[in-house]
């Protein structure tokens, strides 16, 4: 689980790159804040469930589904997760 004392978008965008590595095996150099989620990565519907799974693991924490809807980059990812452990 994320320590969220130390927070910031840097350390969750490296977190999301682990994640989007090591479960679905994509190139770390691919993974950047512009990269689109669907498009340039090509994440589909169940893959973005998976990584609900994930992200709530990692951050003890369940990410709105009509939030995570909203995104579409792996910047969006961020924001999102950064805005909810902020709470």
């Amino acid at each position: 689980m994320m320590n969220t004392t130390t927070l910031s978008r840097e350390s969750i965008l490296a977190e999301l790159q682990r994640i989007l590595v090591e479960q679905f095996e994509l190139d770390h150099q691919a993974i950047t804040p512009d990269a689109h989620l669907y498009q340039d990565l090509d994440i589909d519907s169940i893959d973005a469930v998976d990584l609900m799974v994930e992200l709530k693991e990692l951050t003890g924490r369940k990410l709105d589904p009509e939030t995570f809807k909203q995104v579409r980059t792996v910047g969006d990812v961020v924001e999102a997760l950064y805005d909810l452990l902020r709470t």
